[in-house]
């Protein structure tokens, strides 16, 4: 795994967009069917809005009817933490970037095979490095 990547939160703020460092740095979700990726097509690899770490592949994302953009799993699951998450008063498993601890979203065990793992992401922290660009 490579080193943690750190910034101060004068640095984010001045490196994300308002939407995108509220999701990210301070936990927040973005609206279902809003997001720019919760209906891409394009084949490519989405990377940490923050660090620019790979984080999940084109191959891997599915409709699942939410208006977020699912995956049933990451790249590679040491790039992906999870973290219990009690907010809004309820239990949930919360998905950070393991190397910048950006806020993802979150994690449910209601996807597909072969994992039947959903990962229930924001737009906003993900950046799509599309195959044809």
């Amino acid at each position: 795994m490579s080193e943690k990547f750190e910034k101060s939160e004068d640095e984010w703020r001045a490196q994300l967009n308002d939407e995108q460092y509220y999701v990210a740095r301070q936990k927040g979700t973005e609206r279902p069917f809003t997001g720019v990726y919760w209906n891409e097509k394009r084949e490519g690899v989405y990377a940490c809005i923050c660090c620019g770490e790979d984080l999940f592949l084109s191959d891997h994302k599915y409709d699942s009817g939410t208006g977020w953009p699912s995956f049933w799993q990451p790249i590679d699951p040491d790039k992906v933490r999870e973290e219990h998450d009690h907010s809004h008063g309820m239990h949930r498993i919360e998905a950070l970037c393991t190397k910048c601890d950006a806020h993802l979203g979150h994690v449910f065990p209601d996807g597909p095979r072969p994992t039947g793992t959903r990962y229930c992401l924001n737009s906003a922290s993900l950046d799509l490095k599309a195959k044809d660009e």
